[in-house]
């Protein structure tokens, strides 16, 4: 199992302690951290994906379940609908890009930390937004920090490309990620369906 870069410190520590714990003799708190460990390490996992050949789709930017579908009130030709998807701590929280193309700008937002099913979250909540113009569409990808996250991470940046889905952050522990879509998308999904990043079609463009 791949695990991410960024949650190899995670894995590490508990497992070490683990291992002092045993030396020691104190089984039943080691037993404590090599559990903890071997969710740091599921938590983290960074599995591999086969994005779609179709070039016309959209795919999901996170695994999760999908909590909003509904038109963004200042509708524009740029972001017309929104599709928020829910990470569990359960979920893989890597983040992927639902189309290929340009990221024209990265935009980093300090915030609250509101459960990330709160709607108000995606206004009021740390968070970092990319946007990505492909060929025939511009979106906004919005990496949203919720209760229990407190870091986002985003390994790309302004002026480089992206495949269609290529990872390109992560959000630590629970977390939200919203798609601004525009209007000749034609979404796929409604509330409540699970998708998986990178893979799942979220979108077609008409």
């Amino acid at each position: 199992m791949i695990i991410a870069r960024e949650g190899i410190a995670y894995v590490l520590v508990p497992a070490f302690v683990a291992v002092v714990l045993v030396v020691v003799g104190l089984w039943p708190i080691a037993v404590v951290f090599a559990i903890l460990a071997a969710f740091m390490a599921y938590f983290f996992r960074d599995p591999r994906r086969v994005a779609p050949s179709d070039s016309s789709v959209v795919v999901a930017p996170a695994d999760g379940r999908v909590t909003r579908v509904k038109p963004v009130e200042d509708q524009n030709e740029n972001s017309a609908t929104v599709v928020s998807i829910f990470l569990s701590p359960f979920d893989v929280h890597i983040n992927r890009a639902p189309i290929a193309g340009k990221i024209t700008n990265v935009s980093y937002t300090r915030g609250k930390f509101l459960m990330a099913t709160d709607e108000n979250s995606s206004v009021v909540n740390e968070q970092n937004a990319l946007t990505i113009e492909g060929e025939k569409i511009t979106v906004v990808c919005k990496q949203i920090a919720g209760i229990l996250a407190r870091r986002i991470v985003c390994w790309k940046h302004a002026g480089e490309s992206v495949a269609l889905g290529e990872r390109f952050g992560l959000i630590k522990f629970s977390s939200r990620t919203d798609l601004l879509l525009p209007a000749s998308v034609e979404i796929l999904v409604t509330e409540g369906t699970r998708v998986k990043g990178g893979t799942s079609i979220i979108g077609r463009i008409r």
